[in-house]
């Protein structure tokens, strides 16, 4: 049995088709780990869901800021972006269920010795601490009040970890941390407008895996979210988003050797159906 993370698909779902082909995927004895950002500005965020979905215990995916984007905009809490691509899902016979199996998705998730978070982790947390903070909000998120979070989700403070936090702020500054981060400061204050290259942080800040003392350092993590970084296979930082909806690349890593396994998205823009 392999277990296979990838990267960042945002409706992409002809590049996930060939890449399940490449990797020879058996779904009775493989299983697939997704980074996050399973829907929007790609064209079929409904085949990804509906596929995911059917996949039941063969997937295992977190959530990224395009799907909390998702659930805002499906209860009306924020309005669709100009570029997004999300009217298939909210639109389709079947999309209760699948916002609903979305909403149960976690934040974080651990196992085969490795971490998997959409974007990042703060300096002050540890992998073990971080895995309680995300139950808090799926918490919140999988509760019959779960509306209340989405409608408060959206901002940018605080920016900074303070276990004194409580309520909303705190389930607001955990989110952006685990679904928004690429650089912060050395004292952890995230900073949300730069989207380039790690090579070109903000003044003061750095990537958030190359802060100096991290308390997650050592232990291995698996994200997306940040396609400017493009594909990281380090010792301890195992970046996978590598642009496919920008007609780059499909990853996937397999966890237990870490072989890196890629398709070409360049061109795959039709629509496939998944029934």
């Amino acid at each position: 049995m392999s277990t296979y993370a990838i990267g960042d698909l945002q409706g992409c779902f002809q590049a996930l088709q060939l890449l399940l082909e490449k990797i020879r995927f058996d779904p009775a004895h493989d299983r697939i780990w997704l980074v996050g950002d399973l829907v929007n500005r790609g064209a079929d965020s409904l085949a990804v869901l509906r596929w995911a979905r059917a996949m039941g215990n063969g997937v295992t995916a977190v959530l990224g800021n395009h799907d909390l984007h998702l659930l805002a905009v499906a209860e009306n809490f924020v309005k669709p972006h100009r570029n997004d691509t999300l009217g298939g899902i909210l639109t389709a016979p079947d999309r209760d269920e699948l916002l609903a199996w979305l909403r149960h998705r976690p934040l974080a998730h651990t196992g085969e010795g490795y971490f998997m978070v959409h974007a990042g982790l703060l300096p002050q947390w540890t992998t073990a601490q971080a895995l309680m903070l995300a139950a808090e909000v799926q918490e919140r998120l999988q509760a019959p009040n779960y509306r209340g979070f989405l409608a408060h989700m959206y901002g940018n403070r605080p920016n900074r970890w303070d276990e004194n936090v409580k309520g909303i702020d705190r389930l607001r500054l955990i989110t952006n941390a685990m679904t928004r981060l690429r650089f912060c400061t050395l004292d952890g204050t995230m900073e949300f407008k730069t989207k380039g290259s790690p090579g070109q942080p903000p003044p003061g800040c750095l990537p958030w895996f190359q802060v100096p003392g991290r308390a997650s350092a050592g232990s291995p993590i698996v994200f997306g979210h940040w396609s400017a970084l493009g594909l990281r296979v380090e010792s301890d930082c195992m970046a996978l988003d590598t642009g496919c909806l920008w007609g780059g690349r499909l990853t996937a890593l397999r966890l237990e050797d870490r072989q890196v396994f890629q398709v070409e998205c360049a061109g795959l823009t039709g629509t496939t159906h998944w029934q």
